[in-house]
């Protein structure tokens, strides 16, 4: 089944790609993991890391893709392909993903918003670095591990005690 997806070459979007199983930490047990295949794939298919957090079950990212560039879904199937090979074989595999040889670890889609301006950036880039308060992982965005909110704080575009504007429509996020 071929999904409608934006098409738009050197466009930067939002993301926010689940596990299979909402109840699972394997993103933050195996971050280093994560870490090795996003850097992989960002190596071989270059594109902008504008924002990301990563929480134990879900992630959401910015990015701006290269000139001429618009396929991000070949980039989430080889992070999504290579971060499950290096995860033990212990989740239920329905038949259905069994038959295409598929793992039971991630959500066969995605959702992806493209970003439309500075403004819509800016909300999206808050949202991600709120999001481990919003989910309650931490009381202050900044005590998360596993987010650019760091980065923003050590080039002083935020401070340490920054806590986002945690506004905005869930659904506006694609979150689920």
């Amino acid at each position: 089944m071929h999904y409608r997806r934006a098409n738009a070459a050197g466009a930067t979007y939002f993301f926010t790609v689940n596990l299979a199983d909402r109840g699972m930490d394997t993103l933050v047990r195996h971050i280093d993991d994560l870490k090795v295949v996003m850097h992989k794939v960002k190596a071989a298919h270059p594109y902008s890391l504008i924002a990301q957090a990563v929480m134990p079950e879900h992630l959401h990212a910015i990015w701006r893709l290269p000139l001429g560039d618009a396929d991000f879904p070949m980039r989430w199937s080889l992070i999504k392909s290579g971060f499950s090979r290096y995860v033990a074989k212990t989740e239920n595999v329905a038949a259905s993903r069994a038959a295409k040889r598929e793992r039971g670890i991630w959500q066969r889609r995605y959702w992806e918003h493209q970003i439309r301006d500075d403004a819509d950036l800016e909300r999206h880039v808050d949202y991600i670095h709120y999001n481990p308060v919003k989910h309650g992982w931490v009381t202050r965005a900044a005590d998360w591990p596993h987010s650019t909110l760091h980065e923003y704080i050590r080039r002083g575009l935020v401070s340490r005690d920054w806590s986002g504007s945690g506004s905005g429509s869930e659904s506006a996020y694609g979150e689920r």
